[in-house]
């Protein structure tokens, strides 16, 4: 009785404690569902351990017996799968530990209530409830665990438009606007880690006879092995790689754009009406994270950057030895459940703001604090990254302008 009671007011006190973390904080109506499960089912073993004293020393009910093994029915079920959530999702030993002893002990709580020969009215109607119960409970477990990590991915948009080029009253610079929208057609809300936009400078010669094929192909491969933009095949036109000439970000990070928002800002372009370059290319990038999925605590703080030697990963100090620096930027974030949120160490997305001739990016990462990696995420673990917690990059661009018409006009 002693042992039986321990188990069954354990998970009591564990469940009720997870399960009105989630029904109060979920993100999503799943994971409230879910803590309301819990609630149901602490309930059940809290009412369980009454009746395990009722059936071993009072005598006063004549089903205790059976509501003590409808009770350690429960703490088994619900322990067993929350044991599996923490191998698969926990960092600490702590609940594993203790969802492992639950569930042992439960098992041995149901077999300890079962010999002492539990009378059980309607055993077919009693068995068919436990099985209902135990699908539903399973249904719920594989929708969270399975289903919602892998369902259609929600995406802002994001346009560039360019302006008219205007000169400037000496005619000898000019300047080129460029708008950058954000719509957010989708049901949920974003936060916004980082977003970019900047212009490139290009230099495109023309020759004065048709390029040989062995030329395309130099073209060809030297995009295969680059991670820019491919320049295209042309007949006459000689493409250099581009510089940049402008970068800057176009919405605060720690913001976030909501169902059916829109944003634009608009960046403006200078340049003297003598430069060498032919055409201006504009990118913009920006990197987010769904509201449903983590909790991003505001706001997004200015942490290092790459050249001051601060907490950065290796990966970052070798761009900058390639001519790449970088803004840091951390917040702590929270999961999007309680069971999540307390079996996990916590949290922190870092952006990395990158710039250099090259051009400008938004990195983004979420890890444990103290544990940045060597090297940038790999495949994998970006898959484990967006699934979790809805990280999204958005892209556009190149959107190009030929210079040629303001240069006639020196």
């Amino acid at each position: 009785m002693a042992s039986t009671l321990l188990v069954l007011l354990g998970t009591t006190v564990l469940l009720g404690w997870f399960g009105i973390g989630n029904f109060a904080h979920a993100l999503t109506f799943p994971g409230r569902l879910t803590g309301a499960v819990l609630i149901a089912v602490a309930f059940t073993t809290l009412m369980a351990a009454g009746a395990v004293m009722d059936h071993w020393v009072g005598h006063t009910f004549q089903y205790s017996g059976l509501v003590a093994l409808i009770g350690a029915f429960a703490a088994l079920l619900t322990n067993a799968m929350l044991l599996l959530r923490t191998l698969k999702n926990g960092d600490l030993v702590l609940f594993p530990a203790l969802f492992g002893a639950l569930t042992a002990g439960a098992a041995w709580a149901l077999f300890a209530v079962w010999r002492t020969s539990v009378t059980v009215p309607a055993p077919k109607r009693v068995a068919a409830a436990l099985v209902v119960s135990s699908v539903l409970a399973v249904a719920n477990f594989g929708y969270q665990n399975l289903y919602l990590p892998y369902r259609r991915e929600a995406r802002p948009l994001i346009t560039l438009s360019v302006g008219k080029a205007v000169l400037n009253e000496d005619r000898k610079a000019f300047a080129v606007p460029v708008d950058v929208t954000v719509q957010n057609h989708a049901d949920v809300g974003f936060y916004v880690l980082g977003t970019e936009v900047h212009a490139m400078g290009e230099r495109v010669g023309l020759s004065p006879k048709d390029r040989l094929r062995e030329q395309w192909r130099s073209d060809a491969k030297q995009f295969a092995r680059s991670s820019g933009e491919m320049n295209p095949l042309s007949r006459r036109e000689i493409h250099q790689p581009g510089e940049l000439v402008e970068a800057k970000p176009w919405m605060q990070p720690g913001n976030w754009i909501e169902p059916s928002d829109a944003f634009t800002t608009r960046l403006v372009v200078e340049l003297p009406v003598d430069t060498q370059y032919d055409q201006v290319a504009f990118y913009a990038t920006a990197s987010f994270a769904r509201k449903d999925q983590v909790v991003v605590d505001p706001p997004l703080n200015f942490v290092t950057t790459s050249w001051d030697g601060g907490d950065v990963p290796k990966w970052v100090k070798d761009q900058q030895k390639r001519g790449t620096d970088s803004l840091v930027y951390r917040a702590r974030v929270h999961e999007n459940n309680a069971i999540d949120e307390n079996i996990r160490e916590p949290r922190f997305v870092t952006v990395y703001w990158t710039f250099g001739t090259h051009g400008a990016a938004v990195d983004t990462d979420i890890t444990r604090k103290g544990h940045n990696g060597s090297s940038q995420p790999s495949g994998e673990e970006l898959r484990e990254l967006v699934s979790r917690y809805g990280l999204i990059d958005c892209f556009a661009g190149p959107v190009e302008r030929t210079l040629w018409d303001i240069k006639d006009q020196r």
